[in-house]
Formats: structure tokens, sequence, C-alpha cells
């Protein structure tokens, strides 16, 4: 199990970052580099000051981008020139010329301003207005140009650099089609000068804003090429990138980073301790102790006079402080970039303290590590005596070590008192931060190894209270609420109410993988322009609103002696805060409209929201996997029940993995199928379905939720019935026996009409979704070319010194033959151009197309490539297409996936491996630590956001022999209109079930139909 120690390394990151805080109302624009625009509305704006700009003429001159968070580009631009309006007009003019044509207008009237001068633009060769404003006041012309759409941004902005104070009121903005498909972060990122987008990234990070910060390194590297110095601060971005990789569980990923990283030479003693202890950090998650002991006690360059750099602070360990950059900055914690280098580096070297002090508790020397936390609190001290704010992190992860080495010993009473002092003084500093959460977690845990259940099961409904309503994932929570999740299952069974709590529970671990899922296709989202895009962007920002106002009125309600203003501006924060709510509540509820958003949205529901979606013969099975112990839940429309599952995360790998070794395996290149293991299958099924293994089997509609192993075997090929494995084992005992026919097994998808979910509230969600309007039936891709050989000569090979992580060109070579698309084709009745083969299937043509939208199933049929091409390269889930022209990488990945525009009842992916892991040693974009749910997470919850209500996906290589295949999707097809997906699909596979030749599952288990099994393939007319 890993050792949570990134809160340890978190704040001194933070420390070092530094930042600027957030401007208030009293703040003089001419003072900020950054400074907000509109208070009121759901459209929330933000001046960024531009260092360089080609307007400037004068030392005195300056300009500012104006960004909005429903824009994925910036909207307009603020200036200050010095000069006569006259000439800076007509200078402005220039900048413009071969982009806008412009026309003077009449003029208008700001507040507080006057008349200004008005023109009215067009973009050259777009339909997209833009409008200009200047006013001369004094020897300065206040000019702002931007898109039409956001007038009253530009005006705002206009008038609050003009007056030199941030002016009050509201910004309303019209839908526009300007902007690309970049992110907003991302937008930021690649129009501000180097250093200042480094500033911004820092503060994003310290606010928690992961997914933007994120953006803003990622740019940084892309646009390091460009800069005058492109090995300034590159360590440091490969080094965070790496711990992030490590925090996810992606240990190969992040091990080749930390080895590129040190590649890469630096002399600044602050980076060289921030790159020591975020390599440190790496090994210990991955519990290499002698590693990260011999790493920290290597010596490093002393610092010297104040040449050193301010660090960067780390995105991997970010993750766990999301949420907290309103209250860090309204605390005046950003105040840390006033340290000095030495200082910094004390800090980090504090840090170092602190590591060794974990390492030795893990290692059982539970003296030598109390003896080095008291160290670090010496340490700490030190440092402008201790009174820099952002250390009480430091402070709380010591104390919270300290109470486990009490624990340790026996010593109760001190454990307690130090894990409360922990919490307590996190709670003080950053009240409802992610940080409080997790030590209240902390603290519930203690309450529940020590018999106080009642007092636990009551702190852990308030963190689960706020994990639910916060919707991020914090890193380490399935091993903070295991011991929840034990005592709800223990206590269940004599008070059925608490399965409500744990299906709430339940929906607030988030496999790392599919964290880093749902934010790759987050970015997507956010750097859209349709509608979807702009109400996501709007919603982020109404969230971190919520966020910041709760910390502020939670602050106002603790003042001791309140006075009447103080009474006054507490009432008002309140209604504020309500008022915002109920702005979040309206813009959410119109995303969920967009399958865009539900792909990657983190909402959960509750258990009677689920009974109420459930028909009266269905039922949906959740599994659960967290902190190494697997949980189960099925609830049907009139009752729940939970249990613990007597398999932990490693023995129900095991069972897994025996069990898919006997469907099939690759040996020397070449599948292999072996004699179903039987007793493991029924023995799985046991285990998995405790106290409802007769209830199962007669549910019809089985929904079912897999996590952990799980998520790498189809829940079809369980056995229900000791019999027909007694039956099969006598069989085959005989030496003529056919240890393949397996006829009268009672499989669970034999009774049991079953289909996946990725989660309950996806579920909810597409069962509400209408039925797909596409007027065209059909369309089938697959049987992908070769690579062309000219194409092999001229694909440039990875840059000397770093990984190559392209795929080889054989992967092209071995294409799936077309004829389950023909025969799809021949029975639905499809016109003959409903076939896109060979060279015209490539991933160009796909995302090209803009007729995909008028087909109700969409059939791929070619491989999917789920785990990654090289040990220590990301894998990436895509489909193998043919290469087309210039752009192709013959890979249609997922996040252009997400990015199609689908109207589809289902869409089919007849492809290897396409529903679960490839195997346990790929790495996981997509999926778990231990394995599997990479397509699940990557592949299909694409197509489900591009536009699919449902997604028919393989775990394995569909077979050829015997047409097995092909007889499966022509049963499939030639089901009765109107026969629900998953009917139709078990009928089909029950056909060959029946059949000795095609009897192992290996024939028929492969397809797993993930959305609503009970919609029909093929409508009544």
């Amino acid at each position: 199990m890993r050792t949570m120690v990134r809160p340890t390394v978190t704040m001194a990151a933070m420390l070092l970052a530094g930042g600027a805080q957030a401007a208030s109302p009293t703040t003089k624009p001419s003072l900020v580099d950054s400074f907000r625009v509109g208070t009121g509305g759901a459209s929330l704006c933000q001046m960024q000051s531009i260092s360089n700009d080609p307007a400037f003429r004068t030392m005195f001159d300056r300009s500012w981008s104006l960004a909005c968070r429903d824009a994925a580009a910036p909207v307009g631009h603020i200036y200050a020139l010095r000069g006569a309006i006259a000439d800076v007009t007509a200078r402005l003019v220039g900048l413009r010329r071969n982009k806008l044509d412009c026309i003077p207008s009449a003029e208008a009237r700001l507040a507080d301003l006057g008349a200004v001068t008005v023109m009215e633009c067009e973009g050259s060769g777009r339909d997209v207005r833009y409008r200009n404003y200047a006013i001369q006041r004094g020897r300065t012309v206040f000019a702002a140009e931007g898109l039409a759409g956001y007038d009253s941004a530009l005006r705002l902005a206009l008038r609050s650099v003009a007056l030199d104070r941030i002016v009050p009121g509201d910004v309303s903005v019209a839908l526009t089609e300007a902007g690309d498909a970049a992110a907003f972060a991302r937008v930021q990122a690649g129009s501000l000068d180097l250093d200042q987008a480094l500033t911004e990234g820092y503060r994003r990070n310290n606010s928690g804003n992961y997914a933007e910060a994120a953006e803003f390194f990622d740019t940084l590297l892309q646009r390091r090429l460009g800069s005058g110095d492109p090995n300034r601060h590159y360590g440091e971005y490969v080094a965070n990138q790496a711990l992030q990789k490590s925090d996810l569980g992606l240990f190969g990923e992040a091990d080749a980073l930390f080895d590129e990283a040190r590649r890469i030479p630096t002399s600044d003693p602050v980076e060289l301790r921030l790159r020591r202890n975020l390599e440190a950090i790496n090994h210990l998650n991955q519990a290499r102790l002698d590693q990260a002991t011999a790493l920290l006690d290597r010596p490093v360059k002393p610092i010297e006079g104040n040449a050193a750099s301010a660090a960067l602070i780390p995105p991997g360990v970010a993750a766990a402080m999301n949420s907290e950059a309103p209250i860090a900055r309204s605390l005046g914690i950003a105040a840390a970039n006033q340290l000095t280098p030495q200082e910094r580096a004390a800090i980090l070297d504090a840090q170092a303290t602190g590591l060794r002090g974990s390492i030795l508790r893990r290692r059982g020397d539970l003296a030598g590590a109390n003896a080095a936390f008291e160290q670090m609190f010496v340490e700490i001290a030190a440092i402008r005596g201790g009174n820099v704010s952002s250390l009480t992190r430091l402070r709380s992860q010591a104390l919270a070590e300290q109470s486990s080495i009490a624990e340790v010993r026996g010593d109760r009473a001190t454990a307690e008192v130090l894990l409360r002092r922990a919490t307590d003084m996190l709670a003080i500093e950053y009240p409802g931060s992610a940080s409080v959460t997790a030590g209240n977690a902390r603290l519930a845990a203690f309450l529940a190894r020590t018999g106080r259940t009642a007092e636990a099961l009551a702190l852990y409904r308030g963190v689960v209270a706020k994990l639910a309503a916060d919707g991020a994932a914090m890193p380490g929570i399935d091993v903070m609420l295991r011991p929840y999740l034990a005592l709800l299952a223990a206590e269940a069974p004599r008070q059925p109410a608490l399965a409500a709590d744990f299906f709430l529970a339940s929906q607030t671990l988030v496999r790392p993988g599919l964290a880093e899922t749902q934010a790759i296709l987050t970015r997507e989202l956010s750097g859209g322009t349709d509608e979807a895009a702009s109400l996501f962007r709007q919603s982020v920002t109404l969230s971190r609103e919520v966020e910041r106002r709760r910390v502020e009125l939670g602050r106002m309600a603790g003042i001791a002696n309140p006075t009447p203003a103080d009474v006054a501006g507490t009432e008002e924060a309140r209604k504020a805060l309500t008022q915002i709510e109920g702005d979040q509540a309206a813009v959410q509820a119109r995303l969920a409209q967009y399958p865009r958003y539900r792909a990657v949205s983190t909402r959960g529901t509750t258990l009677a929201e689920l009974q109420q979606t459930l028909k009266p013969d269905e039922g949906y099975w959740k599994l659960v996997s967290a902190g190494g112990e697997t949980f189960a839940f099925l609830a049907t429309p009139t009752r729940a029940s939970v249990w613990q599952v007597p398999l932990n995360a490693d023995a129900l790998g095991q069972a897994v993995d025996r069990i898919r070794n006997s469907i099939t395996m690759t040996v020397d290149g070449h599948q292999e199928t072996h004699p179903f293991d039987a007793d493991a299958a029924r023995n799985l099924y046991l285990a998995l379905a405790g106290p409802e293994e007769a209830a199962l089997p007669r549910i019809r509609n089985l929904i079912f939720e897999p996590d952990g192993a799980m998520l790498r075997l189809p829940a079809n090929l369980l056995i229900t019935e000791q019999r027909g494995v007694d039956a099969y084992l006598a069989r085959i005992a005989d030496p003529k026996g056919n240890a393949f026919d397996l006829t009268g097994v009672a499989w669970l998808g034999r009774s049991a009409d079953i289909s996946t979910s990725v989660s309950a509230r996806s579920f909810e969600d597409v069962r509400k979704t209408a039925a797909s309007a596409a007027p065209l039936p059909y369309l089938g891709l697959g049987r992908n070319a070769p690579v062309p050989a000219i194409r092999q000569l001229t694909v440039p090979p990875a840059p000397a010194g770093t990984l190559d992580c392209s795929w080889p060109f054989d992967a092209w070579n071995h294409p799936i033959a077309p004829s389950e698309l023909v025969t799809a084709a021949k029975v639905i009745g499809a016109s003959p151009g409903s076939l896109i083969l060979g060279a015209d299937f490539t991933d160009t043509a796909i995302r090209e197309r803009r007729d995909l939208s008028r087909y109700r199933i969409i059939h791929f049929a070619t491989h999917g490539l789920v785990a990654a091409p090289r040990a220590g390269c990301p894998a990436r889930p895509a489909l193998l297409t043919s290469w087309g022209k210039s752009g192709s990488d013959g890979l249609l990945s997922f996040s252009e996936i997400y990015d199609l525009k689908l109207d589809a009842d289902i869409v089919i992916l007849s492809a290897c491996d396409t529903a679960g892991s490839a195997s346990v040693a790929a790495t996981r974009e997509a999926g778990v630590t231990s394995g599997g749910g990479r397509a699940l997470d990557g592949l299909v919850r694409a197509f489900v956001g591009a536009g699919s209500r449902s997604v028919l996906a393989t775990h394995w290589v569909a077979p050829d022999d015997y047409h097995a295949t092909e007889r499966l999707i022509t049963a499939l097809f030639e089901a009765p209109a109107g026969t629900p997906i998953a009917d139709a699909l078990r009928q089909a596979e029950l056909r060959l079930m029946d059949q000795p030749d095609t009897s192992h599952p290996y024939y028929w288990s492969a397809f797993a139909l993930v959305g609503d099994g009970s919609r029909p393939l093929v409508a009544r007319n």
C-alpha cells in the first residue's frame, strides 16, 4: 500500500512558488499585473498585464489582455498609451491592418468617463464583429478593442484602467463563434511572456486550479524552444510532470521523466533541492526506501548570495491542494514570494528532514522518526522565527506522522491529541479546504480503529458531504475512506439505511487514471467553441467563486465579537453566496443536456435517485476498490445491500488473471486459447456475489459497474451454479472428453441481460437521453491499410536522448477482416456506401467528416491500442486506422474521438481489447494502478462524450474461428425490432453457448455493452 507523503512537500513547493495576491476592489490597476473585471453574473473576466506590446512607444505605455471564462481565447485588449488620440488611433489601426476592417461610428458615453470615440470592425474573411473605444485623458489615450459580443467587459475594463480603480458591474456575454480549440489557460500561457506565464502557473497551483496550472506548464514546455534561454526552468517543468505521473501510479513514465530531468543541467541550489525532494517522493510512492534515503543523503550545492531563483510548485503534489487557492490568497499566504533564496532552500531542506522521518517510520524506527520530525520543527522555527503562515502545513503533517507513531506505541490518548491538533491547525489557517477534509478523514479513521463507531460515522459523513460538494478527486482518499466503507458494510445488515451512505461515499472515489482521463477530456471541452464549452467554463468559474465565498463567509461568521457592520457584512455575504449557488445550479442543469459534459462530470447521485431510475426487473451491482480492499453494493428499486468482498485487491487480481489466462493469452506473438478454468470462475462469483449469490441470477437486467481487476473481465462468464461445473469437470476427466465443451454451465450471462456502467450518474443520464434522431441506419469502418513505404521513410525519429514512444509500423500490418462489417450492413439493409474500408479508413478522414451524426449505428472493426508502446511511455488509448494525408498518425486517439460529433444509439468497437486493459504492465492513462479499465475509462468514455448512448466493446480479440464473431453480430442484428440491446446480445451469445464448438467463453463472452441495455438496437417503425 502506498503511503501518502505528498502533503509534506506540497507546502514548501507552494512557498517557493510564491504568487501575487488577488486584487481587491480598492486595488489600483496600475499597481498590479492582473485583476478581475466584473463583480456579478456568470461570465467572469480577468485582465492580465502585457510587458512587451508592439503598440508601445514610451516607457509609460501599458497594455492588458482581457480573457473571459466562457471564451477560449483573449476577447480583447486594453491600452494606456502616451500621445494624441489621432496618433494613437492610427498606430492601433496600423497594427490591425489586414486583420480588421473598421469604420468610425457615433460617439458613446461611458459612466465616469463621458464621451468616447467608437469604431465598428469586422474580421477580415470572417463574420465576426469587433469594437474599439478610445478616450484622451491628459497626455494618455485609453483604448479598448475586442469582440463586440463582450462589449460589457470591454467597457468595464476601459473604465477600470482609465479611472485606475476596479469598477464594479456585471459582465454579460453573448455567444460568438470566435476563439480556437485551445483552453482558456493555454491561450493565456501562450500570450504572456515566459516569466509572467510562469507566475500565473504558480498562482494557479497555489489556488489548487490543477488543470489550469498543467496547461501553463505544458505550454511553457512547448514555448521554451522559441525563447532566448530554452533551458531556463526546463528541468523543473520535467520534474513536475514526472511527479504528477508518479502520484497517479504511472511509475514507468515517472521514472523515465526523472531520468530526462537528470540529464538537464542546472547549478541553481534551490532547483537542485526541489528536484531532489520530488524524486525522493517518487521513490517513496514506489516503496523504494533505500533509493529515497540515498537521494536525500546526497550532498547538494550550498546556496551563496542571492543568485538562486524561485522554484516551481509541482503539479503532482498540487493535486492534493485542490480548491485551496482562494483561501491562501485571502489569508495573505502568497506573501511567500518575498522569501529570499536562502529561506527557500531552508524550507526545502526542512522538507527533506520530514521525508527522512517518514522513511524511518515506515521502516519501524519510531524513535528515529520522531527525532527527525522534532528536528524539522527546529529548522522551521529558524525561518523567520517560524512566522511564515504557510509553514502550518509542514507542522500539521509532522504532527499527523507523530500521531501515527504514538498509536503504534499504544498511546492512543497522545495520538488523538496530536491528530486533533494537526487538523485544528489546518482548520484555522485553511477553513473549508481540501486539507481540512483530509485531516478530518484521518481523524475519523482513527476513531474507527479505536472502536468509537458512532463518532467515526458522524465525522465521515461530513467528509463525504464535503467531497461530494467539491466534486474533485483527492489523492489518497480511497485509503482514508476504506475504514468508513468497512464500517458501513459491517453495520448495514443491521441498519439497512447505511447502504445509502455507502453508495454516496463510493462515488467520491475516482480511479487515478480516470482522474487524468477526465482532466484531458475536460481540457478538450474547456477549449471548445460550442455552447457546451461556454457553459462548462462558466460552471468552473462559478464553482470556484462558490468556494471562495464559502471560505469568506466562514471567516466572517467566526469573528468573536462582531460589530454591527460585521453582522451586516456577514448577511450580505450569505445572500451573495445563495445567489451564486443558484446561478451554479442553473448552469449545471443546462450542462447536463450535453454528452460532452456528462463524460467528464464528477457529480454523484443518491440511492433514492438511482432506485427511481431502475425498472422493476433491474438491479445495479457496483464494485468498489478502496485502500487495497474490495466492497460490493447492490440496489434494486425496492432494496439495497452492501458487503465486503473476501478478496483484497491483490487476490482479486490474481483470480482475474487466472481466468483471463484460461480464455486467451499471447504466446510468441500468437493468441492461444486454453481449457477454461471453471473452478476459478465459480469461486470468483461466490466471492463477489456474497449474500446476493442467489438473487443476482434472478435479476433480468443487471447493470454492472466494475472496479479494480474486474475492469479486465466481463461479468457474463461468472458461474452461478456448482452443478454445471461438476458436470464439466467429470466430462474432462475422461481422456476422450472435450476440454473446450462447456455446454450446460450456468453462466451469469445466460440468465441476465448484462450491461456495464462507468458510473451511476452516467447510467441515469443515458437513460434520460432521447433516442438518436439520425436518419441513416449504419456506418461500418475498418480493415486498415499498411503504412505506406514513403511514410515510413519520412516519419522523423525521436529526438536524441528521448524515449521513442511511437508505435512500430508492424502494428498496421495485421488488419481485422471486414467480414462482420459486411454482414452487419447486409442484415440491417444499409446502402453500399455505408462501409469505409482500406485506404479510405483514415484518422484524418474521420475527423473531417461532418455527417457522422447522421448514423444511428457506427461500427469499427479495427485494433484498439490501450497499452503503452514501450516501457516508460505514456499509454494513449486509440483506435488504429489507415494513414491519411498530412497531419495523420494512423491513430484515432480518445481525445480526438471525444471531439467527434455523433448522434448514435450505439457505437460498436469490434476490436482488440477495447473494453478492458491489455495487460497489468501497461501504463495507465485511463485506468487503475493495478491494471484494467483503460479502455473503459478512455475509449468508451470518449465515445459517450462524443454523443453515443451506448458502446459495445470487446475484452479481447474478437475470434474468427468457427465464424463465431460473424455469427454473433448476425444474430445481434437479426433480433426483432424493438428488442433491447442487452437482450439481443444475450440471445446471440446463447446460440454460441449452446454449441460445443463455441461454448468456451473465448467465443461468446468478449463483448461488453456499456450504456443502457434496455434500449432497442433496431427501433420499431
